[in-house]
């Protein structure tokens, strides 16, 4: 019953190490993805309820300061959730994961996850090379899809795409790296909702994600996604069913936003 880190995707103790250039790679060009949504410094909150059980709370959070790897600048992001000290007798969880992803093409470089779930516990780290389309892992290594993103990365990947175009049931790809595994996964664009929020009364693209159908998840349709209609994407809300009852997911509060909060009413 890992579900806090899955209500992290919606949303590691720092490893550091690198391996040596290739050929290929030195004369590999990033792609340029345009990112108006975050930046250095922002801080996002949340509440997490099981059922109707006030149950845990997630943080997500960009560094203040720009992050080497391997000569290349990155956002440090990290995103970490417990439950509640009044939940933990029935199911105690210690989440913290963290990505390092690229300023220009907003893919990640580095990835760690450390995880506690009552006696279970698991680290994984990976190092992703863009430009052999290959992946380097504590347990793994794997060929991968060049830009793959990973839990944390691919959840600010997909506020920096621009809905403004977007019909309703337009989908978009987004290949995830979970677990030692790749997977080839979309989000489906719903339209937009006007929603009460914790934060206030906020306009919001509704999203659909895709997930992975496993012991958490029952269904891959079972996830709905509200984020800000506005410039930073925020996201507000989080509804899904798992098999053991349901989570929400609220933004409870938030800081160092690159842009003003303007879909607020």
């Amino acid at each position: 019953m890992n579900w806090v880190k899955y209500s992290i995707l919606l949303l590691v103790a720092m490893f550091q190490f690198s391996f040596t250039a290739v050929d290929d790679r030195e004369t590999f060009e990033y792609r340029s993805q345009d990112n108006h949504a975050f930046s250095y410094g922002e801080v996002l909150n949340y509440r997490i309820h099981y059922g109707i059980i006030n149950a845990a709370t997630a943080e997500l959070k960009v560094d203040k300061d720009p992050f080497e790897v391997d000569g290349r600048t990155t956002y440090h992001i990290t995103a970490s959730g417990k439950t509640n000290s009044s939940f933990d007798w029935m199911y105690k969880v210690r989440e913290h994961f963290e990505s390092y992803v690229d300023t220009e093409s907003i893919a990640p470089l580095k990835y760690f996850k450390s995880v506690q779930e009552n006696k279970y516990k698991d680290i994984d780290f990976v190092i992703y090379d863009h430009a052999k389309q290959y992946l380097y892992g504590k347990k793994k290594n794997l060929d991968i899809p060049r830009y793959v993103q990973d839990i944390v990365s691919g959840a600010y990947y997909a506020r920096t795409i621009d809905f403004s175009g977007a019909y309703i049931g337009k989908t978009f790809p987004l290949d995830i790296y979970l677990d030692q595994e790749v997977y080839n996964l979309k989000f489906k664009y719903l339209g937009k909702e006007t929603i009460k929020s914790d934060v206030g009364k906020v306009r919001c693209i509704k999203l659909r994600p895709q997930l992975v159908v496993d012991r958490v998840f029952k269904d891959e349709d079972d996830m709905t996604l509200w984020v800000t209609d506005d410039k930073n994407k925020i996201p507000v809300r989080v509804k899904t069913d798992i098999w053991v009852g349901s989570l929400k997911i609220d933004l409870n509060s938030y800081s160092g936003l690159k842009n003003k909060f303007t879909s607020m009413e």
